[in-house]
């Protein structure tokens, strides 16, 4: 790549371990050319309804203002440098007894966002809810809570539709720029073992959910923030979804989803040989109102 962008950043305004300015100044020193922020958000939403279960990893609404003003500080202040880019992460969460988040332009208009990242981190069901990206006990806790079968063993066939029927609705009710991670329910099942990536009704949930991707025209991240983390040793999306991607048309960008800056650009070379792999010849990144591409050599 001739540029180097990652729009997927967190810092501390939610749970990334640096400010905004040292991300900026570790991307300056590893050649960015483009960095932009996403913090968790679950606008309108405050995220202490969750507080009992997982402690608190979105930024608490009266924490927008600063953010926002924050970023567009440093925006003029390294404009020379580097071009800084406002975006948030934006949560899909639907509950009647919490209420209704959904990744959408129109809802976050007030703020000026130059790109929104929409992502799927909770399962809901009728008898509660979880983060599937928890850690590996509680999540194992959540399935056995919530996705028993009669016999004990865990519904993972559920679990995987619910999440991927989740991300649809997500995709078609919600107007934003990048899906996050596309399929993070991946990340426990290497030691939880929940669902088999192999089984044709897996395979038939990443072609609907490609075929929603390219009906709405958003583009899907190529993550590389489990590898970073040391969680999984693949990217988001696999490589079969990535090859469904492709055939429906749906332009991918390459994200670290960095928590720390020195994870900034992590494994962004093995990202670029999955989307090459997959037949891309370019990455495609938000600009306001349209987008524009950086080849893939």
């Amino acid at each position: 790549m001739n540029e180097k962008i990652n729009l997927h950043t967190h810092s501390s305004f939610s749970d990334g371990k640096n400010t905004a300015e040292e991300h900026i100044l570790s991307a300056i020193e590893k050649g960015f050319t483009v960095l932009g922020f996403s913090e968790h958000s679950l606008h309108p939403l405050n995220p202490e309804f969750y507080s009992a279960v997982d402690s608190i990893w979105h930024m608490p609404v009266a924490d927008f203002p600063s953010y926002v003003a924050t970023i567009n500080e440093l925006k003029q202040k390294y404009a020379d440098r580097i071009k800084i880019l406002l975006g948030f992460e934006a949560d899909y969460f639907v509950r009647p007894d919490v209420g209704t988040a959904i990744p959408d332009k129109t809802a976050y208009s007030q703020f000026k966002p130059d790109f929104l990242i929409g992502s799927v981190h909770f399962l809901n069901t009728p008898d509660g809810f979880f983060t599937v990206d928890h850690k590996v006990e509680i999540v194992q806790e959540n399935l056995r809570r919530l996705y028993s079968k009669p016999d004990g063993t865990i519904d993972g066939k559920r679990v995987v539709c619910d999440y991927f029927e989740a991300e649809r609705a997500m995709i078609k009710a919600g107007k934003f720029d990048i899906i996050g991670h596309p399929d993070l329910i991946r990340l426990r099942n290497g030691p939880l073992k929940f669902f088999d990536e192999n089984e044709s009704w897996y395979k038939e949930q990443l072609k609907l959910t490609a075929k929603a991707a390219a009906a709405a025209g958003v583009i899907a991240e190529i993550n590389t923030g489990a590898i970073a983390r040391g969680m999984m040793d693949d990217v988001y999306p696999s490589a079969q979804f990535l090859d469904y991607l492709y055939e429906q048309g749906v332009p991918v960008c390459i994200n670290s989803d960095a928590h720390k800056c020195e994870f900034l650009d992590a494994a962004f070379d093995i990202a670029a040989q999955k989307a090459k792999r997959a037949g891309y010849k370019e990455l495609t990144y938000p600009s306001g109102t349209t987008c524009f591409c950086v080849p893939l050599h």
